[in-house]
């Protein structure tokens, strides 16, 4: 009994104990009306105090953590009430931690606000969390201005949807004669039908060369009611179309601002092929400044265009340094399969549930490839001969994010192989594939003439 006692004794010493990493770490409960701020015991008095949300409240409580020594801070990432906070305390000198919701999670029965600013604070002086990625200041700056102009974007294809609606409830079958309200046909026969305008010749009149219908098609499709109901309806769709119009002028001012300032290269658009601009894209050169600020031309990878490689940029910025290689890249995108292993079995290798704009920009992109005469192209339809088509375009996003990390990273141009390059090569690997099989079977391929 003595020596099974001596046993247990010397393996309880032997196990390793956690120590303390961070002795001067905080955790904050970030709510919407009120911070909770948990320091070390020995730090004060009272280790847990309240703060309100103000300015006032805010420098309040960074004077408390500056009195109390503390030079680390984690909080939980709760809605968008902790921008406010983290800027504030990042300006007075504080090194911040941003946390995933899932990392901080308490053990269950235990809920308070006092309870989880303590539980950050203690897995945080353990070093026991990992900072969530957020990009320098100054890409904040242009990301906030790129979910304005995307939210506007929205709201400005709404009115459209409102424009059509209320032609169809007078009968006026447009839409099928043309394929886009807002272009240059569908708005001069819009703009003069809420002038007053209803002759349908006239109307038809202002077909634009490139329609494929003909001013008869056009007119008899402008053929309606003209209730004055719907016709107001249509009036007022008109101008919030024109109100969100100039707003996506003010708020792509204020992206072309913010770029310029973070141009840090001084290369030039080399000549080739002239791209298409897409319908929604920024009416300024983007694809200039992007080569300035990343120093590659992003849009030279087969499905991205300037405006996902506005919106990968203004997501993730230049810097790539915090993820220590393409496979961390992918992994934070949320597009790498999972590892679900118990037992040395494997559960499911999918990929995690995430609402990552930049994974949704390479997403769109990996879509785009599907008529792509390029060694991408290829790629992406040979996934979708293999599986279906959601999860070939995760497997390309994936292939892209690689792609834009090693552009980013090392600074070198992409340049495409081609389908035949990329062909030839499956070509090759399937039949070394097939003779090392033959070769296990006591067999020998030979070639046909």
């Amino acid at each position: 009994m003595m020596e099974h006692g001596m046993a247990t004794s010397k393996a309880k010493t032997s196990r390793s104990k956690l120590e303390v990493m961070h002795p001067d770490a905080a955790g904050i409960d970030v709510g919407g009306s009120m911070h909770f701020v948990a320091v070390p015991n020995e730090a004060a008095e009272q280790s847990v105090r309240p703060f309100g949300v103000y300015t006032r409240d805010l420098h309040a409580m960074a004077d408390w953590l500056q009195g109390c020594g503390v030079k680390i801070v984690a909080m939980e990432s709760t809605g968008v009430y902790w921008i406010p906070l983290y800027e504030l305390l990042e300006r007075r000198g504080f090194e911040v931690m941003l946390v995933d919701a899932r990392q901080v999670k308490n053990v269950s029965g235990r809920k308070s606000d006092v309870l989880d600013c303590q539980w950050i604070q203690q897995l945080l002086s353990y070093g026991l969390l990992k900072a969530a990625f957020r990009p320098q200041d100054q890409f904040c700056e242009l990301r906030e201005f790129n979910r304005l102009r995307t939210r506007l974007l929205a709201d400005q294809g709404r009115s459209v949807q409102h424009m059509q609606k209320a032609m169809t409830l007078m009968n006026i079958q447009l839409s099928q004669a043309i394929s886009d309200v807002a272009g240059v046909t569908g708005q001069k026969i819009v703009r003069a039908i809420v002038e007053g305008e209803r002759d349908a010749k006239v109307l038809a009149a202002y077909r634009d060369g490139r329609i494929k219908a003909s001013e008869e098609e056009i007119a008899a499709s402008l053929q309606g009611t003209w209730r004055a109901e719907h016709l107001l309806a249509l009036k007022q769709a008109l101008g919030r179309f024109d109100f969100y119009a100039q707003q996506l002028q003010e708020c792509e001012a204020e992206i072309q601002r913010v770029m310029g300032k973070l141009e840090v290269h001084t290369k030039e658009l080399s000549k080739g092929k002239k791209r298409s601009k897409a319908k929604n894209a920024p009416k300024f050169n983007v694809r200039e400044r992007l080569l300035k600020m990343c120093g590659v031309d992003l849009t030279k990878v087969d499905g991205i265009d300037e405006t996902t490689a506005l919106n990968i940029v203004a997501e993730v910025g230049t810097d790539l340094s915090r993820f220590p290689s393409d496979k961390h890249f992918a992994s934070w995108l949320g597009l790498c399969p999972g590892t679900r292993i118990s037992g040395g079995k494997v559960l499911g290798a999918k990929t995690k549930h995430s609402v990552n704009r930049a994974s949704q920009a390479f997403r769109q992109a990996a879509a785009a490839l599907r008529s792509s005469k390029s060694a991408l192209g290829a790629y992406y339809r040979r996934l979708c001969g293999r599986m279906d088509k959601g999860k070939a375009v995760t497997a390309a996003a994936h292939k892209l994010a690689r792609l834009f990390y090693a552009l980013m990273t090392k600074g070198q141009e992409y340049v495409d192989q081609g389908q035949q390059y990329y062909e030839e090569r499956y070509r090759q690997r399937v039949i070394h594939q097939l003779q090392r099989r033959a070769q296990s079977l006591g067999m020998s391929l030979v070639p046909t003439a």
